[in-house]
């Protein structure tokens, strides 16, 4: 039985290792040509993950070319604000639909999970319009306002609450606390984990953010960096070292932030799932 069970755990290891390397193909492939001089073909066949030059050229060429820090600090700034607001209000109301009793609670958090369902694209339009009527275009505001909230922030937010137990509540009312305080003071602090899982997911989709800046400015000095490593695409054609090099620039606060978040980011998603 304990062989069949070893055998067992080794082919799970052997696909875990099979599908981490399909995942993690792409990237390699994507690093490897951002590294590689100009004298290499980086469409040869079979392909050469290991450049035969290492170089980091096209780095120093990428950032010389374009006013990448501009693109930068738009990025951090329009993320920043983004996520701080996404867990304020994803969080706020998030609250009454876990801990406080009324009439249709179930059926508006229901109304909310279904505009999960539906694509941006399709409220683009509408978003658009309002705010160009509000003359948001090119400004921080109009890149941040149509991501304030989501769907999935509050879902997650409302089944971290839901965990806490009423009797903390209880408990704070009795000793004078409204809900406000109780909102800050006491299940903040207990649900720091989902706060953080439900950070990195609005990161990620901030940062990554391609359409809706695109649409939103044409001032180039509002450019976030997806838009900035899409100019590379248009300027050196089919230099795809510097497009590669561009592309990894963008990635690298992504990990940065997964690397140093992802205790919490595993604990608040499996708490996250388990209550209905």
């Amino acid at each position: 039985m304990r062989i069949k069970e070893k055998f067992k755990k080794v082919g799970i290891y052997f696909l875990l290792l099979v599908v981490a390397f399909i995942m993690i193909g792409p990237f390699l492939w994507l690093l490897s040509t951002a590294l590689k001089s100009g004298g290499e073909n980086i469409f040869a066949y079979p392909p050469k993950i290991i450049p035969e030059h290492l170089t980091f050229k096209n780095f120093v060429n990428v950032l010389s070319a374009f006013p990448f820090w501009s693109y930068l600090f738009n990025s951090v700034v329009v993320t920043t604000v983004t996520v701080i607001l996404n867990i304020v209000f994803c969080s706020l109301a998030a609250y009454p639909l876990a801990k406080m009793k009324f009439r249709g609670r179930n059926l508006i958090f229901i109304l909310i999970l279904c505009t999960y369902m539906l694509p941006f694209q399709l409220l683009m339009v509408p978003i658009y319009i309002l705010s160009v009527n509000l003359g948001l275009q090119n400004s921080y505001a109009g890149l941040v306002l149509p991501h304030l909230t989501t769907a999935f922030g509050i879902f997650l937010m409302r089944q971290a609450f839901s965990k806490v137990p009423d009797e903390m509540e209880e408990s704070a009312r009795m000793d004078g606390a409204n809900s406000l305080q109780i909102w800050w003071r006491i299940l903040i602090p207990l649900v720091k984990p989902s706060i953080a899982t439900l950070a990195i997911f609005v990161f990620v989709l901030a940062w990554d953010d391609f359409l809706w800046p695109l649409i939103i400015t044409s001032d180039q000095g509002m450019y976030t960096l997806p838009l900035g490593v899409n100019m590379l695409t248009g300027t050196f054609a089919s230099d795809w070292r510097l497009i590669a090099a561009g592309s990894i620039i963008s990635m690298i606060p992504i990990i940065i932030v997964f690397i140093f978040m992802q205790r919490y980011f595993m604990s608040g998603a499996m708490k996250g799932s388990i209550k209905g």
